[in-house]
């Protein structure tokens, strides 16, 4: 079940970045909109290095959602990073600039995504063995 509640969430996280990525290359405006950025020559380039940004976390991934797929030795790294990044996002811009949005998105994600690989490791037979 946990296995099943990660790889669903892994997905969920990987469809939501690449919206963000291909939002940032095609419509960069509307990005720096969402994230509440006034649109000039100067953010547009910010724009553009946000979607390479969520490209390489889209890729991250997809790269652990294939781990966990698989069932790899070690695909647990991958999410205990992606899930400990995304609740740093939150609690980041939640503390700077109070977004409370980001922090019950980006953190509450992290944190199902590094409680549902716990629970997948505790319940792998062999887990404690490496």
């Amino acid at each position: 079940m946990a296995r099943t509640s990660l790889l669903i969430l892994l997905l969920l996280a990987l469809l939501i970045e690449l919206v963000l990525t291909v939002g940032g290359f095609l419509a960069p405006d509307l990005l720096l909109a969402k994230f509440g950025v006034g649109v000039n020559a100067d953010t547009r380039f910010m724009g553009y290095a946000l979607a390479w940004l969520l490209l390489f976390v889209s890729l991250v991934d997809a790269t652990a959602l294939w781990q966990v797929w698989r069932r790899a030795a070690h695909y647990h790294t991958l999410c205990y990073l992606l899930g400990f990044w995304w609740i740093g996002i939150g609690l980041g811009l939640y503390v700077s600039y109070d977004r409370v949005d980001n922090l019950l998105l980006d953190s509450g994600k992290g944190l199902l995504i590094v409680l549902a690989t716990w629970q997948s490791r505790k319940q792998r037979p062999g887990a404690g063995a490496s």
